[in-house]
């Protein structure tokens, strides 16, 4: 295959994180899609991942030290410059970056960054109140300023068990970022682009969804008892919004018809139409639906309503004991779906129990294309988290299931199988 990566130079750095062993599948693929790849790795990076594992992908003697203790065999960190097409840094520690920022060259790959004339990408991996740090944000903008491009960390649950930002980019995702840096108009000529190659499923997110228009409903709907009271339900809204953020970094025009939810959530690139009950969601919707092209139906809206709203706050010193009388409140999906002409249409099924088999029903029953099934048996996943963890299942019989992610994630999957 004549991909982009062919014959390309690749220095992958990688320094003392657990997440040095996705490392091992991003060397793999940057073998498979046809690079040369030579390994430098710091003396704390091997405590984490051996250097016998990497040189059996690689081909090629793994560099940790300035020299080999028993032959004194000297590597050089210039000609390592050099000879590489690009550099990668991954995963990249608290500790590996202040040292890049501030030329702290203490190790060979630290000698190896400041000797290199190739351009060098970094994936940070880190603790969240880590990245979050003054300092650390300090000597990744001084990166930034530098010409460093910086694979930025994804939110998600990190090895201190706690969920935030600066889990380290997928290796698929570091993948994409080399292969748009490598992909010159010229490359793309001479690239192996065909349907199934890597190259076209990572082809860049902008022009799989530019020109259309994506309607999402997202969080929760609350149907109003009086008026200080209602029924409602325990979601956040963050799965919809972070589908509505991934749908317009990949070029979508995106609407969100948002139940009450944290206006922090909100991206500026979103436009948002608020909404508080089931029944003012679906005229929203309706409107929105009219010129869409894909519609997500991600909101957790309230089965029923109740049939009689009262006007004044019911007094509990008053009401000894209170029944509500509730009617079903109309299915949203299922509407938009009956009268969808050609649009895309993607439900989702939170389940406790019989959870593919009901994902199925919802499937056919709703006219839908492609059905997200989570569970509330999963650990970390559905309400007021950051992670997720779904299986899609789509009208042409497919099905796919995807580990617990951060729902950044999971909404890039889910959008990619669109």
């Amino acid at each position: 295959m004549n991909s982009c990566l062919a014959g390309k130079h690749i220095v992958l750095g990688i320094s003392g994180g657990i997440a040095a062993y996705k490392s091992v599948y991003l060397l793999r693929l940057f073998i498979k899609a046809g690079a040369e790849v030579q390994v430098v790795i710091t003396p704390n990076g091997k405590e984490f991942i051996t250097p016998v594992t990497l040189s059996s992908l690689s081909g090629k003697p793994v560099i940790s030290e300035f020299f080999t203790a028993n032959t004194g065999e000297w590597h050089s960190h210039v000609d390592i410059g050099q000879w590489a097409d690009l550099m990668v840094i991954s995963p990249a520690t608290a500790s590996t970056i202040a040292k890049m920022a501030n030329g702290v060259a203490d190790n060979m790959l630290i000698t190896t960054y400041l000797s290199a004339k190739e351009h060098v990408m970094v994936a940070p991996a880190m603790d969240l109140d880590m990245w979050a740090h003054p300092a650390t944000q300090r000597n990744i903008e001084t990166l930034r300023a530098d010409g460093v491009s910086i694979i930025e960390p994804a939110s998600g649950e990190l090895a201190s068990h706690l969920c935030g930002k600066g889990r380290m980019e997928e290796p698929e995702g570091i993948l994409k970022a080399v292969e748009e840096y490598f992909l010159t108009a010229a490359d793309k000529a001479e690239c192996d682009c065909a349907p199934g190659s890597v190259y076209r499923h990572f082809e860049s997110a902008e022009k799989k969804l530019a020109g259309k228009k994506i309607l999402i409903t997202a969080g929760p709907t609350y149907e109003a008892i009086d008026p200080v009271r209602f029924i409602g339900n325990y979601s956040s809204g963050k799965m919809g919004f972070a589908l509505a953020r991934e749908a317009a970094a990949m070029g979508a025009d995106v609407v969100v018809v948002a139940g009450p939810v944290d206006a922090s959530l909100v991206p500026d690139n979103v436009r948002v139409v608020n909404v508080v009950s089931a029944r003012q969601m679906l005229a929203a919707a309706e409107t929105e639906f009219e010129d869409c092209d894909i519609a997500i139906f991600a909101a957790a809206v309230a089965d029923y309503a109740p049939v009689e709203v009262a006007d004044m706050k019911i007094k509990r010193e008053k009401t000894e004991e209170m029944e509500l009388r509730l009617v079903r409140n109309p299915d949203i999906a299922a509407t938009l779906s009956s009268r969808k002409e050609g649009r895309v249409t993607v439900g989702f099924a939170l389940e406790s129990d019989h959870g593919l088999e009901n994902a199925l029903r919802k499937l056919e029953n709703k006219n839908l294309d492609w059905v997200v099934l989570n569970s509330l048996t999963d650990k970390g996943a559905c309400f007021n988290t950051d992670t997720n963890k779904v299986t899609v299942a789509g009208r042409d019989g497919s099905l796919r299931a995807f580990p617990l992610k951060s729902k950044d994630e999971v909404a890039r999957d889910i959008l990619r199988l669109l």
